[in-house]
């Protein structure tokens, strides 16, 4: 679909959106992590390790053992067990030349069960942004049982890049950037997004030789500007040669539809027909939204002309719009959350129906953790896992952890009990640790 359809799309749906329902609360709610993993640094004597985004791996015999894997951007990849401790250490590629990127690693999904050299195999996805590839690992649960370092790099030798034409395109960075990845009976799809641009694509994963390669089944390019419902033409605060990129993702697994944050503008839904893009529809948008601004050459910034904000813009998410989860429930009931990354709260909607807005919440400073801030990727999981989290968790990113380390730039991961979310809303959330189960969605 073409990007001026799609302009027209967003301007048809703006002018359908109603007010928050009758549900909605005024006021986020507070609750407090458990778990935290150990701080990591950006900064040379760091390993420039800057934690971005989580997925949770469900052990299949033990779910107490199971792990979470964190993305660290330039550091890698990291491996926790559920009491935050890091298990494995796994750096990015190195850059293939003098003046090539190296790799980047950005966000982390699970498929489990992918058919790999005649064997059912548990992968972690991960986009590497440095390089512009899906890279894969597969996950080996008797290494988790045996104390081990449970990943291992089973990516083709022979991968092209996802989105650049040539090696020297890759270098220009316009890369894979967000991930989301589903399955659909015997086939792994994942979803990668494109930094600084709109593109989204969809592949499908390949056993090669007992490696995992991947083709493209379908690009949707979302708009990069808008018509407000004055009639005048707007476009999302970006500097110079960028477009409103999308990073947060995820995918019904049910439902086989995809919710993609595009960070200055909203949250999308797109369905996923037969390996294809559907029709997008702009579900909310961020507060700046319509907000007319210009670019500070001296700052190297956008800077908000919010004195003539036209009041076009949404009520529950503040640029930008981040990490993306879904909790599953029981005929089709359950959440989908986004990271309200200017305010330092998450959005609750409803994954049923027209996905209406229930509330909000923070993650605050607790006993054992401090709270989170600034939140990139997060992750929902809703089965029992161990005496820690015997109804779920919620793995969100935490962009300034605590205590901080001198002017050093610190974060980690978080790790907060699904039962205190859900019980925190004046009407509580569902507790469903039964209906779902991640290793066997479809």
């Amino acid at each position: 679909m073409s990007a001026s359809a799609l302009t027209a799309l967003a301007a048809a749906a703006l002018a359908v959106v109603t007010a928050a329902s009758a549900t909605t609360q005024p006021v986020p709610v507070a609750v407090t992590a458990r778990v935290e993993t150990p701080a990591v640094y950006d900064d040379e004597a760091g390993g420039n390790a800057n934690a971005d985004d989580p997925a949770v791996w469900v052990d299949p015999t033990r779910p107490g053992r199971s792990i979470v894997i964190g993305t660290l951007k330039e550091a890698g990849l990291d491996v926790y067990g559920l009491d935050g401790r890091r298990l494995q250490h796994i750096a990015a590629p190195q850059a293939p030349g003098e003046d090539a990127a190296p790799g980047r690693f950005n966000n982390v999904d699970i498929v489990y069960g992918f058919e790999l050299a005649g064997r059912k195999t548990d992968l972690a996805l991960v986009s590497d942004r440095g390089r512009d590839r899906v890279r894969a690992y597969a996950i080996d649960a008797a290494a988790v049982a045996a104390g081990r370092p449970p990943l291992r790099d089973v990516t083709a030798a022979d991968v092209a890049p996802v989105f650049a034409g040539s090696e020297p395109e890759v270098d220009e960075q316009h890369t894979a950037y967000g991930l989301a990845a589903y399955s659909d009976d015997d086939e792994a799809y994942v979803v990668v997004s494109r930094r600084e641009e709109t593109s989204l694509r969809l592949l499908e994963l390949e056993d090669r030789g007992g490696r995992v390669g991947y083709r493209t089944e379908d690009t949707l390019d979302l708009p990069a500007s808008f018509t407000l419902p004055d009639g005048t033409s707007w476009r999302p605060c970006a500097d110079p040669g960028e477009r409103p990129q999308v990073e947060g993702m995820a995918v019904d697994q049910e439902e086989h539809v995809l919710y993609a944050a595009q960070e200055a503008v909203g949250l999308w839904r797109v369905e996923l027909d037969d390996a294809r893009f559907e029709a997008p529809e702009l579900l909310d948008r961020v507060r700046e939204y319509g907000t007319p601004w210009t670019y500070d050459t001296a700052e190297e910034e956008c800077v908000l002309d919010t004195a003539h904000d036209p009041g076009f813009g949404g009520e529950h998410l503040s640029a930008d719009a981040e990490g993306v989860t879904v909790y599953h429930a029981g005929d089709g009931a359950g959440y989908v959350l986004a990271s309200s990354q200017g305010d330092n709260t998450f959005a609750a909607y409803d994954r049923e129906g027209d996905n209406s807005y229930l509330g909000s919440f923070a993650i605050g400073d607790g006993a054992a953790t401090d709270g989170v801030q600034h939140s990139d990727g997060s992750t929902v999981v809703n089965v029992p896992l161990g005496r820690n989290f015997p109804r779920g968790v919620l793995v969100t990113h935490d962009g300034e952890a605590a205590p901080a380390d001198g002017e050093r730039e610190s974060t980690n991961f978080k790790f907060t009990p699904w039962e205190s979310v859900a019980r925190a809303f004046p009407r509580r959330l569902i507790v469903d640790t039964e209906s779902f189960d991640p290793r066997d969605a479809d």
